[in-house]
């Protein structure tokens, strides 16, 4: 019996679809809707009196939206050092929630392989990655670094021209720019929605995670109603996985 030719996939040990610049390619959908707010974020953080060497320096070290956002906000009403970095942290445990949530995926990785993975990860990029794993039912460890390595770099960018830019454009929600995260968030919501295709049970969740996102912000805060609502309406996904 002639053995079975090995075709170039399982050669390769990796679909083409599994590779760098594929990860890359599918970070284009988001690209724009990074170019808008890291603009916007520059121009916040120019107006709040940091220099273009310190907004690239955030970029790269704090990489975060919502972060970047509060610490010009506390940076420019005088805020001490201490409370800027807490409230940063506070806002930012989610990632723990979207690093949890894509763990499965990289479960035969190496600890500090898992940490490379997960370093660059956004709520973006988190959006992105599991519509795919949900589709495909695996990620691919180079495809995820093409993915984050692009958005981190776009983002990098952004922030740089948004400095740059800063000192002529005073109000950036008067050009839609402050919109371009929640339409960004609303298409890859829809593109999960159609690729599950279980819209009673995600209506569901969704409809207790808005109920318990806006009864937490009205009681305590708005931080702590995206983590409770992530929390609660995980859980009552995942039970409702299991019991149907």
């Amino acid at each position: 019996m002639m053995p079975e030719t090995a075709s170039p996939e399982s050669r390769t040990g990796q679909e083409p679809e599994d590779s760098f610049m594929q990860g890359v390619r599918d970070c284009l959908p988001t690209l724009l809707g990074y170019l808008s707010i890291g603009f916007a974020a520059g121009v916040v953080e120019k107006t709040a009196g940091l220099s273009i060497p310190e907004i690239a320096l955030m970029s790269l070290i704090l990489y975060a939206g919502s972060g970047q956002f509060i610490a010009a906000g506390m940076i420019a009403a005088g805020s001490t050092a201490s409370s800027i970095v807490f409230t940063i942290l506070f806002v930012n445990l989610r990632h723990v929630l979207l690093s949890a949530a894509l763990s499965p995926y990289f479960r035969h990785l190496k600890p500090l392989r898992n940490m490379l993975v997960g370093s660059l990860l956004t709520d973006e990029t988190f959006g992105v990655a599991i519509n795919t794993g949900t589709t495909k039912g695996r990620l691919s460890e180079k495809w995820m670094h093409g993915l984050n390595i692009a958005a981190y770099l776009n983002w990098f960018l952004a922030n740089l021209l948004g400095a740059f830019f800063g000192q002529w454009i005073a109000n950036p929600e008067r050009w839609g720019l402050d919109f371009a995260l929640p339409a960004m968030f609303i298409g890859l919501l829809v593109l999960t929605l159609m690729s599950r295709k279980k819209y009673v049970q995600d209506i569901l969740v969704g409809l207790a995670a808005g109920l318990i996102a806006v009864l937490v912000s009205l009681l305590w805060s708005p931080s702590l109603g995206v983590i409770a609502a992530t929390i609660v309406a995980s859980t009552l996904g995942m039970v409702m996985e299991k019991w149907k």
